[in-house]
C-alpha cells in the first residue's frame, strides 16, 4: 500500500476542494469517512482507491492508495488537491466575492486528469433533476461497476469503456436513463482514447474535443472540464439554476439569463468558474417561489 504526504502552499480546505467530485449522497465512488475523503476511480493503469486526510498538527495532507492505479493516483495527488491552481489569480470585483474568498481561503480547484470519470455523470445530469441523475449513477455503478481495491468494500469503480458499451438497453432504462443520454455516453466511450486526450489540452481545445461528440454540448463539457482540468474559466452555460443564483447574489434581481450572467462575470474573464464557485459558497440564493420539480422515473414506463 503506497502512501504520500503533501504540504499545501497556503490555507487549505480538503473537503470543499474535493466535494465537487462527489455525485450526490450515496455516490459509490466517493465518500467521507472518519474525516478522510475516499475516492475510487479507473486510472490509465487500472482501478484504484485513494484515501486522503488532513493532518491539522502540521498542516499537511496524507494519502494512501490501493490497486493497480495506486501509483498513478499518488503521482497526481498534488494536482488533485489543487497545487497547480492559483486562487490569487482572481481579483474580487464585488464585495460578496471578496467576502466569500475571505471566509473560504482554502478552497482550490481540483484537477483529476481523468475525462470519462467526470463526463459520464455529467451526461447523466443533462435535462433531469440532480436526484434522478445521482440515482442513475448510483445504480449503474452498483450493477455494472466493480469492487474498489482496498479495505472499504462499499466503494465501486466505474466500468471501463468496454463495460459501459456492454450495458444492455433495459439496464439504462431501469436506471432511469433515456436513450438520448445513454447514446451520448456510448458514443463517448467508443472514443475513450480521444476523450482522455482532452486532459492534456487547454480549455478551448478540450472543449472542442468533447463537443465533437453528438450529445455533448457546452454545458456538459464545462461541467466535465471544471473537474478534469481544474479549469478556472470553465463557466457553465445553459444551467437551469446558476444564472439565477449569480444574478440574485450580485444584483438582487431575479430571472437572470445566461447572457446577463456572462455580462456580470465579464470582470472575472479567465476566472469565471472560480468566481461562480465563490458566489455559490456565499449562500446568497434567491428564495424559492415554486415547488421543486418532481423526480421522474422512466423505469416505471
Amino acid at each position: 500500500m503506497p502512501a504520500r504526504t503533501w504540504v499545501p502552499p497556503g490555507p487549505y480546505d480538503l473537503h470543499r476542494t474535493l466535494c465537487v467530485l462527489q455525485r450526490g449522497p450515496g455516490d459509490p465512488a466517493f465518500a467521507v469517512r472518519g474525516g478522510a475523503v475516499w475516492r475510487a476511480c479507473r486510472t490509465p493503469q487500472g482501478p484504484g482507491t485513494l484515501r486522503v486526510a488532513a493532518r491539522p498538527a502540521d498542516g499537511s495532507v496524507e494519502a494512501e492508495a490501493w490497486g493497480p492505479g495506486a501509483d498513478w493516483l499518488l503521482a497526481g495527488l498534488p494536482d488533485l488537491l489543487g497545487e497547480s491552481d492559483d486562487p490569487t489569480a482572481l481579483t474580487a470585483r464585488h464585495r460578496l466575492v471578496h467576502e466569500a474568498r475571505r471566509r473560504h481561503p482554502g478552497v482550490r480547484l481540483a484537477r483529476t486528469g481523468l475525462v470519462l470519470e467526470s463526463l459520464i455523470p455529467s451526461v447523466l445530469e443533462q435535462k433531469v433533476t440532480s436526484d434522478e441523475a445521482y440515482r442513475a449513477w448510483r445504480l449503474l455503478l452498483q450493477r455494472h461497476g466493480e469492487p474498489a481495491p482496498g479495505p472499504w468494500e462499499r466503494l465501486r469503480v466505474m466500468p471501463d469503456p468496454r463495460g459501459w458499451a456492454l450495458i444492455p438497453s433495459w439496464e439504462w432504462h431501469r436506471a432511469g436513463v433515456d436513450a438520448k443520454r445513454s447514446s451520448a455516453i456510448l458514443r463517448a466511450v467508443r472514443a475513450a482514447r480521444r476523450m482522455e486526450e482532452a486532459a492534456q489540452m487547454d480549455l478551448a481545445d478540450a472543449t472542442r474535443r468533447l463537443t465533437a461528440i453528438p450529445g455533448i454540448g457546452p454545458w456538459t463539457a464545462a461541467e466535465t472540464l471544471q473537474r478534469t482540468l481544474g479549469a478556472p474559466d470553465a463557466i457553465t452555460v445553459g444551467d437551469l439554476h446558476l444564472p439565477k443564483i449569480i444574478g440574485y447574489a450580485l444584483t438582487g434581481r431575479r430571472g437572470t439569463t445566461d447572457e446577463e450572467m456572462l455580462e456580470l462575470l465579464a470582470p472575472y474573464e479567465g476566472q469565471r468558474h472560480r468566481a461562480a464557485r465563490l458566489i455559490l459558497l456565499s449562500g446568497h440564493t434567491p428564495p424559492r417561489r415554486a415547488p421543486r420539480f418532481p423526480v421522474g422515473n422512466i423505469a416505471r414506463l
